[in-house]
């Protein structure tokens, strides 16, 4: 084997146990974390301060999406994803890619919980308060 080919492979290597350890991450840079509540699948550190938007987005997700997403978007095991999650950060679901879940549903393609149905009777103001809220989660817990 050449030494390109054995860099090549070192570098590949390198980078899959570096994207298995940051997928396998409970995201935990905690410092006052969530409990840990039946269920939940990853820990989530609360920020301490929320803005006028991001706490309007707080009330509509404990209203409307807590319920499957659990508390604190942590996730329920067997009913749906953790939102504080790497999966969610901006760069792979923007903002729009929440709002046209919530919207139309979405097929399951990333966790196996089967597809999320539409959410109804939320706003396009409403979703975007919950997304500002969840991303104020996220940044807290290093998902940027």
């Amino acid at each position: 084997m050449n030494k390109l080919a054995l860099l090549f492979a070192a570098i590949a290597l390198a980078t899959g146990t570096w994207y298995v350890v940051q997928s396998k991450s409970d995201n935990t840079n905690n410092t006052a974390a969530a409990p840990l509540t039946d269920g939940a699948m990853v820990t989530v550190s609360l920020p301490t301060r929320l803005t006028e938007q991001e706490q309007m987005g707080n009330r509509a997700y404990d209203a409307v999406c807590a319920a499957c997403h659990g508390a604190n978007a942590q996730g329920q095991e067997g009913v749906a994803p953790p939102l504080i999650h790497r999966i969610y950060e901006p760069s792979h679901h923007g903002d729009m890619a929440f709002v046209m879940a919530a919207q139309n549903g979405v097929r399951a393609h990333h966790w196996k919980f089967g597809d999320m149905p539409p959410v109804e009777g939320v706003t396009n103001a409403d979703i975007l308060n919950v997304v500002a809220y969840v991303r104020a989660l996220q940044r807290e817990n290093g998902i940027n």
